[in-house]
């Protein structure tokens, strides 16, 4: 299998950290839940947009890695957009299983919220 480059407007629309990472934030389609939070590089994002399923990059492990090739948690890819600033990815899926490895619905769910000062807001002077 030969390995093909992602297209080149794509690639250049990307803001990639020293690592060569982008941030992707994963999003249930139907819900608009936020699952998960991992990284890509230009293969890892080539793999997701050829075949519609998410690849990362596992920065802990320094390889590639498809959600759901052991779990059987995959994600279905759905929609793809770049932000403004093209430093970061929104992924839309159609969650099967667990996004977590936790084994919760979100990586969100476990780690819980943390306490804000509520009624404040900035003066904009």
């Amino acid at each position: 299998m030969s390995i093909e480059n992602l297209d080149p407007q794509i690639a250049s629309r990307l803001k990639r950290d020293a690592a060569g990472l982008v941030c992707v934030v994963i999003q249930d389609w139907q819900s608009g839940q936020v699952l998960m939070v991992g990284y890509m590089n230009d293969e890892a994002l080539r793999r997701t947009l050829s075949t519609g399923r998410v690849t990362f990059w596992s920065r802990s492990r320094s390889q590639y890695w498809r959600k759901g090739d052991t779990s059987g948690h995959a994600q279905y890819v759905k929609q793809v957009q770049i932000d403004c600033d093209g430093d970061a990815l929104l992924i839309q899926v159609d969650q099967v299983g667990a996004a977590c490895h936790t084994g919760k619905r979100s990586c969100f769910d476990t780690g819980g919220k943390l306490p804000t000062l509520v009624g404040e807001r900035p003066s904009h002077n």
